[in-house]
């Protein structure tokens, strides 16, 4: 059987450029990594993903959890962290939380068990107890787009209540006041932080929220198509109505169209986070896009540099907050 050691004799090299240039083929020079590739081609060499864990005392996979990976927005997050992570030898395990928290923490304890690196965690979990849990795991793990608070870990999203200010204050611009607000789950981080954005913004212009107004989609399509539908079906019905994400967004906007609307003329509409082939929507939604493939970069180098060093594992957990950017649609009109 071929061996590590057959593969450095063959291009001159140490085990350990071999082994560098396998986990992490960047810190080794092209013209090196080119006779290692060239002689674990000659030699048919395979790395032994059991032994290699043993080696390290840890597997060359990171886990990859969200609660909704039908959401384009978390696959475009996904793929980059898969990118950065094939450029540094690791490759990628995915698994869907399905938004319960209890399969969530299942997930990351049988992730653990199989000695995984780290984990790229997007969490559905909330309170003391579950923060007490992920600061107390014994793997890396960085959070991207959902936070708990008191877990200590380092986190990478956006900023959310500006996502729905801008859209709040582009509302109020054109001139509607009556305002309908979409929010996701009560106590998720995104969906209380995009809420207070819409709270706060209506507050400081002295516009008075209708609470009956206010009603919570869950950040589905089925939870935002059923809140539509009531808010729509009402005589006293909004001027405008904003998602907190992109499925209540869609979802609204097939209410519309199901119930013979028209977008924006009878009605406005706005979204947080933009889908694939907005562009062929009609109308093209007016939306705030978070960054995702930045999301992704971002989580990605935290977990691995927290993995590569016992310094930088060390290191106190930082926040990571990015601007998103606002795309105005055909969608919102002025009064």
């Amino acid at each position: 059987m071929t061996t590590i050691r057959d593969v450095a004799r063959l291009a001159g090299v140490s085990i350990s450029t071999v082994s560098l240039a396998l986990n992490s083929p960047k810190r080794v020079g092209a013209e090196t990594l080119d006779r290692i590739r060239q002689a674990i081609q000659s030699t048919g060499y395979r790395i032994d993903p059991v032994a290699q864990t043993l080696a390290r005392g840890r597997s060359s996979l990171i886990g990859f959890v969200s609660a909704n990976l039908g959401n384009m927005f978390f696959g475009d997050i996904r793929r980059e962290i898969e990118h950065q992570a094939l450029d540094h030898g690791y490759f990628v395990l995915i698994a869907d939380s399905s938004g319960r928290a209890d399969l969530e923490r299942a997930l990351l304890e049988r992730l653990q068990a199989q000695k995984i690196a780290g984990i790229a965690l997007a969490a559905n979990g909330r309170g003391e107890e579950y923060a007490t849990f992920l600061r107390d795991f014994k793997t890396p793990i960085v959070m991207f787009d959902q936070k708990v608070e008191g877990a200590e870990r380092d986190f990478v999203g956006s900023d959310n209540p500006l996502t729905t200010t801008i859209l709040t204050e582009h509302l109020l611009q054109l001139g509607h006041r009556r305002i309908a607000f979409i929010s996701g789950p009560s106590g998720l981080h995104t969906a209380d932080e995009r809420l207070k954005g819409f709270m706060d913004t209506m507050a400081g212009a002295s516009v008075d929220v209708d609470p009956s107004l206010v009603v919570e989609g869950g950040y589905t399509r089925t939870g935002g198509h059923a809140q539509a539908m009531r808010l729509l079906t009402r005589r006293d019905r909004p001027t405008a109505i904003i998602g907190a994400n992109n499925m209540t967004g869609l979802a609204t906007l097939q209410v519309m169209q199901e119930m013979g609307f028209r977008c924006p003329d009878d009605v406005s509409l706005a979204m947080v986070d933009d889908v694939p082939w907005s562009n062929v929507i009609t109308p093209r939604i007016t939306m705030v896009v978070q960054d995702a493939q930045k999301l992704g970069e971002l989580a990605a180098q935290r977990l691995l540099a927290r993995i590569a060093s016992p310094e930088a594992a060390a290191e106190p957990p930082q926040d990571f907050i990015l601007t998103p950017r606002f795309v105005r649609g055909e969608s919102t009109r002025r009064l």
